[in-house]
């Protein structure tokens, strides 16, 4: 009795621990002044409080691209990436050509258009007459910024391109020492940061005229053209700009049951996501994941749109 009984102790004290455990979670977000950044505090409050075994993290990063790579790495777990983006690193292309990333897709949550946002007074009323102005084409080593320059080849536009964290370049917008700036958008309203900047400074919003439209839908099929109407802010007249979708993208490694729990916590939420960022009230993230993502879906992604009934694109399907 007394080896049995020492037996099971010892089986006790060595299995608590164990079941105990919980497996961290680092999710790769944006600069922190950013309403994405915020969108990405609730994600984490919703996997602490809605899954089992789950503890998640934000960090403030350099945003999409710096997200893959940090995933490469083994940095982070889970990231905000852009689905143009996404699509090159893991076809292997563009900032990756030669090195495809094995990522999945967890989830998509918004439809970010890319504004170009300039000071009323920088005597810009084309794409055009950003030559030779300095203008930031977006936060350091993210997506936009990579975008924006090859957007900018494609239509044969230039700029004289300084580089800098969100936080720099608003200053530097309200100082007068930049003429402006291409920001991802909160829906189809401006983001948080250009808000900021529209407090003292006027502002506008320069759209691609309809032959640049035309070049982009031929020569980029891995951006959407979109249409924004008047209300982006208040004064600012419908445009027209490029846009991708924005989502959260994990390793092909990461364990199906985990990235499950994370998407069926997402999908099931009506409310912390929404005040987290006010473009997604009401908004079908399911659909949205359907309509807008370029890679497949991570398995345990799939199974809770199989559980679903939803019919998953071929383009989201593992091989």
């Amino acid at each position: 009795m007394k080896h049995t009984f020492a037996a099971l102790l010892g089986v006790t004290l060595l299995a608590s621990p164990l079941a105990a455990q919980e497996t961290d979670l680092l999710i790769g977000s944006t600069s922190a002044s950013s309403s994405h950044y915020g969108y990405f505090v609730a994600v984490g409050q919703l996997i602490n409080e809605n899954t089992e075994g789950l503890k998640a993290s934000v960090v403030e990063t350099g945003a999409t691209l710096d997200n893959i790579r940090r995933m490469e790495r083994g940095q982070i777990d889970l990231g905000l990436v852009t689905t143009n983006a996404v699509q090159h690193a893991v076809s292997g292309t563009n900032a990756f050509e030669g090195r495809p990333q094995d990522l999945r897709l967890l989830w998509v949550y918004t439809n970010a258009p890319q504004n170009v946002v300039v000071r009323a007074d920088s005597d810009v009323a084309s794409l055009d007459d950003l030559v030779g102005k300095r203008f930031n084409p977006g936060i350091k080593g993210g997506s936009t910024e990579a975008t924006t320059e090859a957007v900018f080849n494609t239509l044969g536009l230039s700029a004289d391109y300084v580089r800098g964290s969100t936080t720099d370049i608003v200053g530097a917008i309200k100082d007068n020492r930049l003429a402006g700036y291409v920001k991802s958008g909160a829906g189809q309203k401006l983001d948080g940061s250009t808000m900021d900047i529209a407090v003292s400074t006027d502002i506008a919003v320069i759209g691609l005229t309809p032959v640049q439209a035309d070049t982009l839908r031929e020569k980029m099929p891995d951006i959407s053209v979109v249409n924004i109407p008047a209300g982006a802010a208040d004064g600012i007249p419908a445009y027209r700009t490029w846009a991708f979708g924005v989502g959260v993208a994990a390793p092909a490694s990461m364990d199906a049951e985990t990235a499950y729990q994370i998407v069926s916590a997402i999908m099931a939420d009506t409310s912390a996501q929404a005040n987290a960022m006010a473009s997604l009230k009401g908004a079908d993230l399911a659909q949205m994941t359907l309509d807008y993502g370029t890679v497949p879906l991570h398995p345990g992604a799939a199974r809770w749109f199989e559980e679903q009934g939803m019919d998953i694109p071929a383009k989201l399907k593992s091989d």
